[in-house]
């Protein structure tokens, strides 16, 4: 479990855990192959809660529809991994720690694909969503 930080200027920040060093050499062995695509679905296979690799599943997706899905998982594990980890529903999950990325990647692009695929109500949610958790978004660079 992760720690939840409480700030005297504003909410709660929760802090991601990190996902287990075999995961994320996978990962990256995956986005460095020669079809990462299929590299990246076996990364998920094996570690179902690794939110970056959904991300990246859906950033690798054949489709607009694929990557859709792909991020939706993404997004519906990280709420389960933001709840194990102490979030109650509101505060501060930063993309400046590396841990909550894959969770905030996968958040994105729910957004992303659902404007593609006409959901604009649920690309706005999503858009306010990632303005709620971290007021900074997007991030620079």
């Amino acid at each position: 479990m992760s720690d939840i930080h409480l700030t005297r200027s504003g909410p709660p920040e929760t802090v991601l855990n990190t996902e287990p060093q075999e995961a994320l050499d996978a990962l990256a062995a995956a986005l460095a192959s020669a079809s990462p695509r299929d590299e990246i679905s076996a990364v998920v296979a094996r570690w179902p809660t690794f939110l970056a690799a959904w991300a990246e599943l859906g950033n690798h997706a054949r489709d607009v529809v694929e990557a859709y899905s792909a991020y939706r998982v993404g997004y519906h594990r990280g709420l389960d991994r933001l709840r194990a980890n102490g979030w109650r529903g509101s505060g501060y999950v930063r993309w400046e720690h590396e841990t909550n990325r894959g969770f905030l990647m996968a958040l994105h692009g729910l957004a992303t694909s659902a404007r593609a695929i006409d959901e604009g109500d649920e690309a706005q949610r999503c858009d306010l969503f990632l303005k709620q958790l971290d007021p900074t978004w997007p991030p620079a660079g």
